[in-house]
């Protein structure tokens, strides 16, 4: 256990910021969401994480509306602004966008932070109607290297799958950051909790990482949001959230990055380093 006055800590605090987009004001957006991510900056946040297609809005009805509100990155408006605010508040921002990339477009997330722009991660896994507007991510998973530590990013449905976080576990990342619009799943009974919550904490527990959910809420051209942002310890336990289902909401927590290194469950079992990888076809 690392103790409170020992150098090996790495705390910090993490914010993930939950509100509404109003689908195509993309400058509506960014200025809401700029604001709030200002109010968690006061509050003392070192890494902010906003929700995916963040400054556009999720329901896309054709090709055409998903290219006309699409950029490039690093060197679009929307990039440029969550750079510059990065560099005024000195944080680390992580940021769902439509992004444009030659006549190809992609659900990505990008990553800034005091210094300037840091990476890109494409979306391997497409939700529904995603299908008709952007390609699979071809970046794979990487994982990028900051002040604040190793940090990966998913992006909604990539979360259902295991392969997600084992390869970013893998490759060292110590905190997951997921912009999501999670959706009602099939067959879901009233007023349960978000399947995405229980999949999440199942994955912070079996790769030892932290993981920092930032959900939107309400209706957008009919489709109801869950909300429940979260941020979950290494251990799988809840730390921040999960938000309303329904309102606005930051959600925050002061993590210590270096709980991340330590992947034993006990003297005898690691979640790591107890797989069996010479029976796994």
């Amino acid at each position: 256990m690392v103790q409170a006055n020992d150098p090996a800590r790495r705390s910090l605090r993490v914010s993930c910021i939950q509100f509404e987009p109003e689908f195509g004001a993309v400058a509506a957006n960014l200025a809401r969401a700029s604001d709030l991510v200002r109010a968690a900056a006061r509050e003392g946040s070192r890494l902010v994480v906003l929700p995916e297609l963040a400054s556009t809005g999720y329901v896309f009805e054709t090709p055409d509306e998903a290219a006309a509100l699409a950029e490039p990155v690093p060197d679009g408006p929307t990039t440029r602004a969550w750079t510059a605010l990065a560099a005024e508040l000195g944080i680390h921002i992580v940021a769902g966008i439509a992004e444009r990339a030659g006549d190809a477009l992609y659900n990505s997330a990008l990553i800034t932070g005091p210094d300037g722009f840091v990476g890109t991660y494409r979306k391997a896994h497409l939700w529904h109607r995603e299908n008709l507007f952007f390609r699979k991510g071809d970046l794979g998973f990487p994982v990028f290297a900051t002040a604040l530590g190793k940090i990966g990013i998913a992006i909604c449905y990539d979360g259902w799958f295991p392969e997600t976080f084992r390869q970013l576990a893998l490759a060292g990342a110590e905190i997951v950051c997921i912009p999501t619009n999670w959706v009602p799943m099939p067959n879901q009974p009233a007023g349960e909790a978000a399947m995405a919550n229980t999949l999440h904490r199942a994955a912070a527990h079996s790769n030892g990482i932290f993981i920092a959910c930032a959900d939107r809420v309400g209706v957008e051209r009919g489709q109801p949001f869950e909300g429940q942002s979260l941020i979950i310890g290494p251990k799988g336990w809840t730390l921040a959230g999960p938000a309303s289902r329904e309102a606005p909401e930051t959600v925050s927590a002061v993590i210590d990055l270096a709980e991340a290194g330590h992947k034993d469950l006990n003297e005898f079992n690691s979640v790591l380093g107890d797989r069996r990888t010479d029976l796994y076809a």
